[in-house]
Order: structure tokens, then C-alpha cells, then sequence
């Protein structure tokens, strides 16, 4: 792939990488900024190369914006945070829809705020199954664990959201 084709695929998933970066920033737009720019910096300088034989491109890309945020918040405070809490933040709100009534909204608020209440590792693979729309497979990839691993994380996800939905009585139309 030459440079024009990795930045052509770069414009073409800007806005799910920012969605990424900001989920492994915790929500802080800044540090998302900061982060998508170094990857794509990475990137673009080829500090990082795209073998097409071994990902998809989305799965690569988002492989090097979890590892450059790992980077980042170590050298930002490598006494005080660690990768999990790093990336245990919330959903980010990209996923808000403007024109969805009121009830959906809320609806969403309560999914997103029970999201919050998972493991970092369920919390990561479920935003990139449900939200970047990656198999399980991919995911897997991005996050440096086993596929196995990933099933397991997301099935446990799944009930944990399932069974707290039940509880809410939000069921009807997210499973």
C-alpha cells in the first residue's frame, strides 16, 4: 500500500478513530487529539507499516492507537496509571444520536452508564464489536489478548448488560 492509499484509508476512518482514541483517552477530547495525531504520525512516517496479509486495515489502525495510548499515559504518569484504568472510561458520545427522540436518548445514557459498570476488558471489546462494528476476531487483535480470551470477555459482557438491563426493564430492543 503506498502513501496515498494509507492516507485515503486514514480520511476514510477518521471519525471511528477518533471514537477510538476518545475511548482510550476517557472521554478527554484533548488527549484523543493528541493521541489520533501521534498514530497517524506513526503512521504516516512509517514508524508503523500495514501488512495486509495479517489485518484488515481498521483492525491495524486501531491496534496502533491502543498502543500509542499504552505509551502515552506511561509517560505521562507511569506510577499512578495503569493501561486498564487508562481505558476503562466511559463510552464516548459519538455514539449519541442527534435525531433519536428523547426516550432513546435516555435509553442510550442508561446502556452507556452500565457499560461504565463492566470490566475495562468486557467495556473494550463490547464498544468494538457493538460501536466500531469489528468481529470478535478483530477485536481480539486490537486489544493484544486471544480470540478466546475476547469470546469470553464479550459473552460475560453481554450477560452482565443483559442481566442489568433486565433489571432496568430496558430490554425490549438492545438484545
Amino acid at each position: 500500500m503506498d502513501i496515498i492509499q494509507i492516507r485515503q484509508q486514514l480520511e476514510g476512518h477518521h471519525q471511528e478513530s477518533f471514537a477510538w482514541a476518545l475511548r482510550c483517552c476517557n472521554g478527554n477530547r484533548e488527549e484523543a487529539e493528541d493521541l489520533l495525531q501521534s498514530s497517524y504520525l506513526k503512521i504516516l512516517e512509517e514508524k508503523a507499516r500495514y501488512r495486509q496479509q495479517k489485518a484488515q486495515f481498521k483492525t491495524w489502525l486501531f491496534t496502533i492507537i491502543r498502543n500509542t495510548a499504552i505509551d502515552f499515559y506511561r509517560k505521562k504518569s507511569p506510577h499512578l496509571i495503569q493501561l486498564n484504568d487508562a481505558l476503562s472510561g466511559h463510552i464516548d458520545l459519538f455514539t449519541h444520536q442527534v435525531d433519536a427522540s428523547p426516550q432513546d436518548q435516555e435509553t442510550q445514557l442508561i446502556f452507556q452508564t452500565m457499560l461504565k459498570q463492566l470490566s475495562a476488558q468486557q467495556q473494550q471489546i463490547l464498544h468494538l464489536v457493538f460501536y466500531q462494528d469489528l468481529s470478535i476476531e478483530e477485536a481480539a487483535k486490537v486489544m493484544g489478548i486471544t480470540t478466546g480470551t475476547a469470546r469470553t470477555h464479550y459473552e460475560r459482557g453481554k450477560k452482565q448488560l443483559r442481566k442489568r438491563l433486565k433489571q432496568a426493564n430496558l430490554t425490549r430492543d438492545l438484545f
